[in-house]
């Protein structure tokens, strides 16, 4: 890390630890020994104030006098020497005070060749710093009202040794307490910054939508409580992503499914185009024959009114199918669910159908004619059943001249389910083609289906009322046919329904 906070931290407290501790020692080398002059002069005072009240309660010779000079005299290294107007000693110190008697006099007479700086100089006293030739001394001499002379001195150099032993020792000590404290600082930052670095990898992980790290310090300080807040900050980004991820997941469903729509729109419009564009081409020309008189015999205007009257029964029922389909791919036909035989309806069915499998030659054949109750949508499931059995009709063809044409009803019960199948004979539907037989207008033989009139929508219809009642169908191949087939949810009765024989000469293929 190029700028870490802990380095930071470590030399931000390391220099001002040290400068700190170097500014102290240029204000000893510079003030201390000033300081120490201010400390002895104060003391100096107070011993002259000492003096000066003896001299005027004339208390020289009393115990406590002496005492207390001696008390001051030995805590502050001073020498003090005091004699009265006739020259007869008063008090002299025992650290040499009798030797000052000579330099009392010699300032009282004026004879003294010392050098000196005055520091102060009062109404009855001087204080200087004398240096002679056995070191310099901080001294105050004076003669006072009563007629008392004193004088009172304190080496200044062993203020300057006290002052440089103190820088150096200073020294010496920022030194060590440097290090020492550098140390214990790098280890302060340290613990200080790992919670900072535990956050900087979670919120890394943030970064690229992890979530799952947390942070778990129990700090109580504002680390602990950003830590809290980038929890729950994490909480919340997973939260609004998940929830963005899903409505982009629908939009994108969405948008699929409008792309889907426009493209059946677009198809249903071009198909409906197409097939409705033969039938209105015969109309209008057969039409327009009529109008121009092409024929005026009763027989060919009867075949060309039957043409028009067929072709526009053709479009009629296309369009009542598409009306059909579209409202039930919208929903908007409620589904009656309810219990039936579903025996019953396809055996009705095929009674009712027989004029047409009787013209078409085609041998029908029901198996299984014993009640069968289901659930479903009894208009409906009739519907469904009527698509594939019209195109069995449509569709079937014998496959040996011996067989000649037939169709199959089946029922077999099925674990809850009733599958009703319509086998026809004739050829297979080609495998490439099963997967669109469900689509609107997908013609497997479109020669074929535009000779019987078909429109391709009845597989569609029944894609979307299965799908309505949420039950299964399908399409099978056989060698000899087709069979379409269709479930519907079972009502458990005391018969049973046995599974259809095949036909004979049947095989899946």
């Amino acid at each position: 890390m190029t700028h870490s906070i802990r380095r930071q931290l470590a030399l931000i407290f390391i220099g001002l630890m040290a400068g700190t501790i170097f500014l102290c020692w240029i204000m000893n080398n510079l003030f201390l020994e000033q300081y120490y002059i201010r400390s002895k002069t104060k003391v100096i005072f107070e011993a002259y104030h000492t003096i000066r009240q003896a001299a005027n309660s004339d208390t020289y010779s009393t115990r406590a006098f002496h005492e207390e000079l001696n008390d001051v005299c030995g805590v502050y290294n001073i020498t003090v020497y005091v004699m009265d107007a006739n020259s007869m000693l008063k008090y002299a110190s025992v650290n040499g005070g009798a030797e000052l008697e000579k330099r009392l006099a010699a300032y009282v007479f004026g004879f003294f060749d010392d050098a000196v700086k005055v520091i102060e100089e009062g109404e009855d006293y001087v204080v200087q710093r004398v240096r002679t030739v056995e070191g310099d001394f901080l001294e105050m001499y004076g003669r006072l009202s009563s007629g008392i002379s004193f004088i009172m001195h304190t080496p200044v150099e062993s203020i300057r040794e006290s002052a440089k032993i103190a820088n150096r020792f200073l020294a010496y000590m920022g030194v060590v307490v440097t290090l020492a404290g550098g140390v214990i600082i790098w280890f302060i930052a340290r613990k200080i910054t790992k919670p900072i670095l535990e956050l900087n990898s979670i919120s890394e992980k943030m970064v690229n939508l992890d979530f799952e790290a947390k942070y778990e310090g129990s700090s109580g300080n504002e680390i602990g409580l950003l830590g809290e807040n980038i929890n729950k900050l994490s909480a919340s980004l997973e939260h609004m992503i998940s929830e963005l991820k899903t409505a982009n997941n629908e939009l994108q469903k969405d948008i699929e499914k409008k792309e889907q729509i426009d493209e059946m729109r677009r198809e249903f419009l071009a198909n409906v185009s197409h097939e409705l564009k033969t039938p209105i081409a015969l109309i209008q020309g057969y039409a327009e024959g009529l109008s121009e008189g092409i024929n005026d015999d009763p027989e060919s205007r009867d075949f060309y009114c039957e043409v028009i009257m067929d072709e526009a029964s053709k479009m009629n029922n296309m369009v009542k199918k598409l009306l059909t389909l579209n409202q039930l791919e919208f929903g908007n036909d409620v589904v009656a669910m309810e219990r039936f035989d579903v025996t019953a309806l396809v055996r009705n069915y095929i009674q009712s159908a027989e004029i047409l499998t009787r013209q078409n030659e085609i041998q029908v054949t029901l198996k299984d004619q014993e009640p069968a109750y289901v659930w479903g949508d009894v208009y409906k499931t009739e519907e469904v059943f009527m698509n594939y059995f019209s195109n069995a009709i449509n569709h079937c063809r014998a496959v040996d001249s011996r067989a000649g044409k037939k169709i199959t009803v089946s029922l077999e019960h099925r674990e809850g389910k009733v599958r009703i199948g319509v086998f026809n004979t004739g050829s297979p539907i080609p495998e490439e083609s099963i997967p669109h037989l469900w689509e609107k207008f997908y013609k497997v033989d479109k020669a074929r289906t535009r000779e019987y009139g078909g429109s391709g929508v009845g597989l569609s219809i029944v894609k979307a009322i299965m799908e309505s009642m949420n039950q299964g169908f399908g399409v099978e191949n056989y060698t000899n046919g087709v069979l379409f087939w269709f479930e519907l949810e079972s009502q458990a009765q005391e018969c049973s329904i046995q599974p259809p024989q095949a036909v004979e000469g049947e095989e899946s293929v």
